[in-house]
């Protein structure tokens, strides 16, 4: 992989916890390869499946589900997890597969491929995938909205708020948008047969800390801790006190509706 993050163990804990698993692109990812890749659908490969939150969405799929993480504490937290008897995890680099050539029916990678050696990622999912099989990468932007009552917008801009001052802690290999690094795989993929979505709202219903958890997993936030502990405790806090306040709410952590903007693209081996 080109970049190693998310390795420590408490880190590892919360992307299970409080990581969005996106079901509603496994349908979509299903619906493309339907119509390309002869069944019966064998073995598909997660990679950089970090605590295999998407890895067991693809279980009920396929004869075999292999996640890989370059992560110990990562594959440490998936295998902990409650996992179907058909999926596994092996640790590994996302451009060294442990596979051999020809055989995998989909190689995925679900808000991870951002972090890959581009080029030799595609090269090597090109190796392990058998003609038919397919390619599907997919990520989330950072702008997440919150819908609670006639007060979205006064919420969101206090996100906006929390998503600023982690703007300067932003791994500069991200540059300015992640959805530029997908793209510009995207053009690289030499498949013909292939198709880019921009933006898919995924949306779940869950408490305050589900969301203030989940901004707290983002790579800036946790740069911004491991630099200053105090300062990030604090501007969650601070988020925290600002959203509460606004909803005028007695419950210490109320229920909301948080809208996260996917966008993915999917391609088939000739």
């Amino acid at each position: 992989m080109a970049v190693r993050l998310f390795e420590g163990k408490d880190h590892a804990a919360s992307y299970l916890r409080f990581r969005v698993a996106p079901r509603e692109l496994i349908d979509r990812i299903f619906g493309f390869m339907e119509k390309r890749t002869p069944k019966p659908f064998k073995l598909a490969v997660d990679v950089g499946c970090g605590s295999g939150q998407g890895t067991v969405l693809l279980a009920p799929y396929f004869a075999e589900v292999v996640g890989t993480d370059i992560s110990p504490a990562q594959l440490e937290a998936a295998t902990a997890n409650q996992n179907p008897p058909n999926v596994s995890y092996r640790q590994c680099p996302a451009e060294e597969l442990p596979l051999a050539s020809g055989v995998v029916d989909l190689v995925t990678a679900m808000t991870a491929a951002h972090w890959f050696d581009h080029r030799r990622f595609l090269v090597e999912a090109d190796r392990v995938l058998r003609p038919g099989g397919c390619l599907a990468l997919l990520s989330y932007t950072m702008d997440m909205a919150l819908e609670y009552g006639d007060i979205s917008d006064a919420l969101n801009d206090i996100c906006e708020e929390f998503y600023a001052a982690l703007l300067p802690f932003r791994n500069p290999h991200l540059g300015p948008r992640s959805v530029d690094l997908y793209l510009n795989m995207f053009n690289l993929c030499s498949y013909p047969d292939k198709e880019w979505n921009e933006r898919v709202e995924v949306r779940r219903t869950l408490p305050l800390s589900g969301y203030i958890g989940m901004v707290e997993t983002f790579s800036s936030y946790q740069k911004l801790k491991q630099k200053d502990p105090a300062e990030a405790e604090r501007l969650s806090n601070d988020i925290r006190t600002k959203l509460l306040s606004t909803m005028k709410t007695s419950s210490p952590d109320p229920e909301l509706t948080m809208v996260v903007h996917y966008f993915y693209w999917l391609a088939c081996k000739s």
